[in-house]
């Protein structure tokens, strides 16, 4: 797998969109039909209010946006840091360096919207060259696969750091004397014993993942919400919203809620660009959380 990746990310990006327009996208759409009922499902429920025809559309216009993200993540291997700084542009790094600065530490909360990946370019950008940057990822069961993972997303200088060590980690940084931001994907369905908080989302009764918030609060963390959107084909614009500087004086679960309502707000703005291939809601609300 390592070495397709290194052969494939020599191509120019031009070539790669190439392949993801007349290879990728019509052997995942149409030939494997990769999770197709499963993307149209959860279009479906998600948009009651569009026409069969505009829901069709969010349908081609994701797995086009899919085959895309694949070679973008591929082309990331190689890609110099100047030509990383067009293509992604930070609009607000002020206010991430300032709340970790006054906080010490900053929990990132983002989804899979738009090029995820490529978010972690931002330990690059900083200009307060104190600050580390690190990245919480799901260990994968496939050791290749986790490791060609580990290796791409390490590509952008940040530190990765298995979910399941994130809490050891935290009472290491505490007590280090530079600040960090911790990079947080939490919108994946969370296992039936850890769905602590339910909210309507997307016009479905979901459940979110409250770790972060647990961890802001007992660290004292600043929280903030990193909103994606695409400019153009390879473009993205990054704009830092806050959560809260002060977690222990918000409502129990508010923290969770606020990247709930952000995250649905993102997604609508584009909704080619989420990941609809991940089975979101695949069990629905307990009777004793209704």
């Amino acid at each position: 797998m390592l070495l397709l990746i290194r052969i494939f990310s020599l191509l120019p990006l031009s070539v790669l969109y190439g392949l993801s327009d007349y290879l990728i996208y019509p052997l995942v759409r149409y030939v494997v039909r990769y999770r197709l009922k499963l993307v149209r499902k959860n279009i479906r429920l998600s948009f009651p209010e569009k026409s069969e025809e505009e829901r069709r559309a969010i349908t081609n216009n994701f797995y086009h946006h899919f085959a895309d993200v694949i070679v973008e993540i591929i082309y990331g291997y190689r890609v110099s840091d100047k030509e990383m700084r067009e293509r992604v542009f930070f609009e607000n790094m002020e206010l991430l360096e300032d709340l970790a600065r006054k906080k010490h530490g900053v929990i990132a909360y983002l989804g899979h919207v738009c090029n995820w990946e490529w978010i972690a370019d931002v330990g690059k950008q900083f200009m307060d060259k104190s600050i580390v940057e690190y990245n919480v990822y799901r260990k994968q069961k496939n050791v290749k696969a986790d490791h060609a993972m580990l290796l791409l997303r390490s590509k952008r200088g940040g530190e990765c750091v298995e979910k399941n060590v994130l809490l050891r980690k935290l009472v290491q940084l505490r007590h280090a004397d530079h600040p960090f931001v911790i990079g947080l994907i939490a919108d994946q369905k969370p296992s039936p014993r850890n769905a602590n908080t339910w909210t309507t989302f997307l016009n479905q009764d979901t459940a979110f993942l409250d770790g972060g918030e647990v961890l802001a609060r007992k660290f004292d963390l600043g929280v903030v919400y990193v909103h994606i959107t695409a400019i153009k084909r390879g473009y993205y614009r990054i704009h830092f919203e806050m959560i809260t500087d002060n977690p222990q004086s918000m409502p129990d679960n508010e923290i969770t809620l606020s990247y709930a309502r952000m995250i649905e707000a993102n997604i609508r703005q584009q909704p080619e660009r989420w990941l609809w291939t991940h089975n979101r809601w695949k069990w629905g609300k307990p009777a004793s959380n209704s």
